[in-house]
């Protein structure tokens, strides 16, 4: 009888861890799929709301925005001081997502350049290269109709571990977005994929954090180089922190100082054979 009661106990807990499992899963699933509606997206752009009434950037700052690759860049501001930034990532958004909120997280700014990370995860949902450029061309209509002046920055798809098989498919989507690029006026397409390689043309797993999708710290490091000289170019800031010519003497007399933003000083173009660093070459 005591084996009997104790059989029954067990099969209660077994049911119990099952229908567990079982909702978790189907809560999953749920989620996953409701990530696919810009709406799901609107409390975190509601977040972003509360948070400029209490502290609104200044028109003419530079809008990062895009999905969790620019969402987890907790270092951006200082990454790319003495540039003045905004993030304004949300989780795994798509491009059609952005361009959903776009007039409450990026021109409601007046910035002076977005930047745009996206692509990655609507090719996951199952849009074509072609679609996804096509995003891109109504954010750029979307950016330009309201400000015409303001520069657009598209950062490249990048490889990962997790979608590795997608890398065709993300590589045509960068080579499109590309292409629409370049017959555009202030818009300019950035690549930071071909450093994120292997000499065999596989995602490098060391720029790479431990779910083989987003990046790590060295992968940040490695996009700040690129991406912070461009801006740089385009918008020099001098006077700002450090001295001109103080930067300029840190510089050289430390070159082996591991990369860090607060040594890049306006208009100077990173030295090659710096670790860390590469040249900016347009």
């Amino acid at each position: 009888m005591f084996k009997k009661r104790n059989s029954g106990s067990g099969k209660k807990i077994l049911l119990c861890v099952l229908i567990g499992v079982l909702l978790a899963i189907g809560f999953g699933v749920y989620a996953f799929r409701a990530m696919g509606r810009a709406e799901y997206w609107e409390s975190t752009i509601r977040k972003f709301e509360e948070s400029d009434r209490i502290h609104s950037p200044r028109p003419g700052v530079i809008v990062f925005t895009g999905s969790s690759s620019i969402r987890f860049w907790d270092t951006l501001a200082e990454d790319m001081r003495p540039l003045e930034v905004v993030n304004r990532g949300f989780g795994g958004s798509q491009i059609a997502h952005v361009n959903y909120y776009a007039n409450r997280i990026v021109t409601a700014y007046r910035p002076r350049a977005v930047v745009l990370y996206a692509g990655g995860n609507d090719l996951v949902w199952g849009k074509s290269p072609s679609q996804v450029r096509d995003d891109f061309k109504r954010f750029v209509e979307i950016i330009q109709a309201d400000l015409p002046e303001t520069w657009i920055y598209f950062v490249s798809i990048k490889p990962t571990k997790l979608f590795g098989s997608k890398w065709p498919t993300m590589k045509e989507t960068n080579q499109l977005i590309e292409e629409f690029a370049g017959t555009q006026d202030r818009v300019e397409y950035i690549d930071v994929s071909a450093a994120l390689l292997d000499a065999q043309g596989k995602p490098r797993s060391d720029y790479l954090s431990w779910d083989g999708l987003h990046p790590n710290r060295k992968c940040y490091d490695l996009m700040t180089s690129i991406i912070k000289p461009i801006l740089l170019k385009r918008f020099p800031v001098e006077g700002r922190g450090m001295g001109y010519s103080k930067l300029l003497r840190r510089f050289h007399e430390h070159p082996t100082i591991p990369a860090s933003p607060g040594f890049i000083p306006a208009g100077v173009v990173l030295a090659a054979g710096r670790p860390g660093w590469r040249p900016f070459t347009r």
